[in-house]
């Protein structure tokens, strides 16, 4: 019996799909399934020049294709670039997600540029599997330049802010 047979599927298409989606979220490339003797495996950029999602179940029985924030060859897909100056820290985004500058729509944002951070000052929030998750600075200094706008996608690794730290 394979996996996607009517009779009792190892896994329901609405829940791969948010395993899926969830490996994307947190950028997982590996996943592992057991169920008594079944397993399934979904493994995401497998083979070079794809960026997949390959479901294995005794044996290979279907290939799906899945965004990632990988490149080919494995690595952080290229973040927007910033000119940045010698001297400045940028604080990056420790997560792919939905940035939001401020804690809801009617508050001024966590900093703007000129703001005093230290490393526990909370900088924004990024949006995650409807999880929000509060970024802190990680740094000292004054906030030189804000470089993502509210309510836009960022990848793991992105540059947000820059910061001028204390001298």
């Amino acid at each position: 019996m394979s996996w996607w047979s009517s009779e009792r599927p190892l896994i329901e298409l609405e829940k791969l799909r948010e395993i899926i989606q969830m490996m994307a979220d947190h950028d997982l490339s590996e996943v592992s399934l057991r169920d008594g003797e079944e397993s399934i495996k979904l493994r995401r950029g497998a083979s070079p020049g794809h960026d997949s999602v390959g479901v294995y179940a005794h044996p290979p029985t279907a290939l799906i294709p899945m965004p990632s924030a990988h490149s080919a060859a494995g690595t952080p897909a290229e973040a927007p670039t910033a000119d940045i100056e010698p001297g400045l820290l940028p604080i990056k985004s420790p997560m792919v997600g939905t940035f939001y500058a401020a804690p809801d729509p009617n508050s001024p944002p966590f900093v703007t540029v000129g703001a005093l951070v230290h490393p526990d000052t909370i900088v924004c929030v990024i949006e995650a599997m409807k999880v929000f998750n509060e970024i802190k600075a990680d740094v000292s200094g004054t906030i030189a330049k804000v470089l993502v706008g509210n309510e836009e996608p960022v990848e793991y690794g992105q540059p947000l802010f820059l910061v001028r730290p204390r001298t």
